[in-house]
């Protein structure tokens, strides 16, 4: 039985959680993730320990959320590494990133750059607080977002200062989003 994503590419400029879950999913699909990341330090959740510990050298959160997926280190402000990485997009169906706005333009791997190469690519970005407003250029993650959104208000007793979530429920949502876009985006072409 066939993948519902099955011969799909995807190109996978993400880190932190949100956008690793995100293509995750997708791997989860069926698709063929390519996830790009930095050389010699590589993304840095392979050093976040659960717990205290390691697997093998590799944090057990980033082995999990990073299942199904092939990966290389490309230094994106090289300009050998950025047309690398448009030979790559010029072959992917779908380009996922979770950089600020503006970092992949600047790279020269923005959606036009790449829909050069690849008219028919499917480009998706995911941020902390959207592609334009008064805190675009903020980083962001989940819990900043939990606390600005007054959803740590919920959390904790009565009375008690605001108290976010246990666990990283903005991130694990918007990676569903991301995730459910890039479908959306890849349906409509």
């Amino acid at each position: 039985m066939s993948a519902a994503l099955d011969g799909v590419r995807v190109l996978d400029f993400t880190q932190m959680m949100m956008g690793p879950w995100a293509t995750q999913f997708l791997g989860d699909l069926g698709a063929d993730v390519i996830k790009v990341e930095r050389p010699r330090v590589g993304e840095w959740e392979r050093g976040l320990r659960a717990m205290g510990k390691l697997l093998d050298g590799q944090s057990p959160f980033f082995l999990a959320m990073n299942r199904n997926k092939k990966s290389l280190t490309l230094n994106l402000k090289d300009p050998r590494a950025q047309e690398a990485a448009k030979r790559l997009a010029a072959g992917a169906d779908l380009v996922v990133e979770n950089f600020r706005p503006g970092v992949m333009d600047r790279l020269g791997l923005g959606y036009d750059d790449l829909r050069a190469v690849n008219p028919s690519i499917v480009y998706v970005t995911g941020s902390g607080f959207g592609p334009d407003g008064p805190y675009v250029d903020r980083p962001g993650q989940d819990l900043l977002i939990q606390s600005m959104s007054g959803l740590a208000a919920y959390g904790g007793r009565r009375g008690d200062p605001p108290t976010p979530s246990g666990s990283s429920i903005v991130d694990a949502s918007t990676a569903l989003m991301l995730a459910f876009s890039a479908m959306v985006g890849l349906f409509h072409r």
